[in-house]
């Protein structure tokens, strides 16, 4: 049963390591540039600071998952696992939220504060901003499926229901 437990908590890791590296990695070539009324515009993913935490939650939620994958179970630092799993949790949560809402003000605007919608101008940036929240969306529930997992793993032996 226990390798079981080992087999299902790497697959899981390594799933949410894959999403989260493709949601990093789809947000850093995400740049597009066009002219407008004779004006070069460039979107890129750093000239927006929400788009950069999203990198670097995604970047450091990557090399966790991987690095999580070599703690023995059952070790010292595995007691720490359950902690660090609903810090990174956390993490992507304000990543994916924050990029969110500031992709939402690109593609609709916000007319109360006179500002105006980009992605009609950079369809293919804002189309890979939304690739990349879809992959960080993917990896935020792999992780949330981690979590339930390793509550559930460490509550079975201290309940006696079986």
């Amino acid at each position: 049963m226990a390798k079981l437990h080992r087999l299902i908590s790497v697959v899981l890791r390594l799933a949410a390591a894959g999403a989260a590296a493709a949601a990093a990695i789809i947000m850093v070539t995400s740049h597009e540039s066009t002219s407008l009324f004779g004006i070069e515009m460039n979107a890129k993913y750093s000239y927006t600071p929400s788009f950069v935490f999203f990198v670097v939650a995604f970047a450091v939620a990557f090399a966790y998952s991987l690095l999580v994958i070599l703690v023995r179970p059952g070790s010292t630092a595995s007691r720490l696992v359950l902690l660090s799993d609903v810090i990174i949790g956390m993490l992507l949560t304000g990543a994916v939220a924050a990029t969110g809402a500031i992709s939402d003000v690109g593609k609709n605007g916000n007319t109360h504060a006179g500002w105006l919608p980009i992605c009609a101008q950079v369809q293919d940036y804002c189309n890979h901003v939304m690739g990349a929240l879809i992959a960080g969306f993917v990896s935020l529930v792999v992780y949330f499926l981690i979590i339930m997992y390793s509550l559930h793993a460490v509550a079975e032996p201290l309940c006696s229901c079986h």
